[in-house]
């Protein structure tokens, strides 16, 4: 089992009258070589979800196993460790850094790995070349559509070959056909053994996954198998 969360809680201002559980008691677990969808509206718990599954931040209460891995226990830079070596992230935003050429923002984690000189370069234009973006290298952010964007961020979450995926919305920003290209291309990564959790509010972007999990006011509410609606 490569994820597994027991009686999770996210509590703000706990104990006061302002009290917001993001999570209520959240009990989920995610073999490796699934592909997951974690439906909800805003304000439904998915991205709080999806930040503790990323080891972006920590429960209030519960447990949070990855890869056998109890996440309390680690030390801050074990987390971090995990976040540039076991998960890819794709965020609706793409988070870009605007003053770095599309070559450089995919450079920068494996910088963060310590990845040599001569194998960064080997693993950026490999994954850039893979997602249709190598022509625009020199690029900066301001200088591509949302959609080359959006493929340098997922050249990005890719080059390392982490062997998670989670994607926030990753089709937010785009057209319809691009949109669709993203999560076609999310599917092949997952066929090749990437384990994919899609966070989204959209039920027909739910149908690419093969497990959709459901949440609503921190709770999760479905989860269940799917036919998928191959892209």
């Amino acid at each position: 089992m490569l994820i597994d969360i027991q009686d999770v809680y996210k509590i703000y201002g706990e104990g006061t009258e302002a009290e917001v559980r993001a999570l209520d008691g959240v009990s989920l677990t995610i073999d490796r070589g699934e592909f997951v969808a974690v439906v909800g509206q805003s304000g439904s718990g998915k991205s709080t979800l999806m930040n503790i599954l990323g080891c972006l931040d920590v429960p209030t209460r519960g447990t949070y196993l990855i890869d056998g891995q109890d996440v309390d226990e680690l030390e801050d830079a074990q987390l971090s460790h995990i976040r540039n070596k076991q998960v890819g992230f794709i965020f609706q935003s793409y988070n870009l850094i605007q003053n770095l050429t599309a070559y450089e923002n995919v450079e920068l984690p494996l910088i963060y790995q310590n990845v040599s000189v001569f194998r960064r370069r080997e693993m950026v234009l490999e994954a850039m070349e893979r997602v249709g973006v190598a022509d625009r290298w020199k690029h900066h952010p301001s200088e591509m559509s949302g959609g080359q964007q959006q493929r340098v961020a997922i050249a990005r979450a890719i080059a390392a070959k982490p062997p998670i995926i989670m994607a926030d919305e990753p089709t937010g920003a785009l057209d319809s056909h691009t949109g669709k290209e993203v999560l076609h291309f999310l599917q092949e990564l997952n066929k090749e053994g990437s384990t994919i959790i899609l966070i989204t509010h959209d039920n027909s972007i739910a149908a690419t996954a093969r497990r959709v999990v459901r949440i609503s006011d921190g709770k999760i509410i479905e989860d269940r198998e799917q036919e998928v609606d191959w892209l």
